[in-house]
């Protein structure tokens, strides 16, 4: 196999992966949608919304609908990150050091920002 049908078939394999995160995700905000309209209510209350990840888990858990919508838009912003981290993976095969270097700051950058992140 050559060496452009092998990086043709990676490209491939991260397009089908990001398609199915964004359905996945998709299909997660579709299910808080059905539960909040279902309840009623957010499962929080007043104004409360989970910021954390215990709490958003938690939500998860006991089926809260704004924790479930939480979810899917974490799933959601998390598919364009896995696509930054396999491209790390494919310079890193293809030997480009420097755009190994260039995309591993990028991502980085993105967990740095996620982890000191506010809403």
């Amino acid at each position: 196999m050559n060496e452009n049908s092998e990086i043709q078939d990676v490209e491939l394999a991260v397009s089908r992966w990001l398609r199915v995160g964004v359905i996945i995700s998709a299909c997660v905000i579709i299910l808080g949608l059905i539960l909040l309209f279902i309840r009623g209510e957010s499962g929080y209350p007043g104004e409360f919304y989970p910021h954390n990840l215990h709490d958003i888990f938690g939500g998860l858990i006991q089926f809260k609908p704004y924790a479930v919508i939480t979810v899917g838009l974490m799933l959601l912003i998390l598919t364009p990150v896995l696509r930054v981290a396999i491209s790390i993976w494919v310079f890193a095969r293809e030997g480009d050091k420097l755009y190994v270097i260039i995309t591993s700051i990028v991502l980085v950058i993105l967990i740095v920002s996620f982890a000191i992140g506010k809403a």
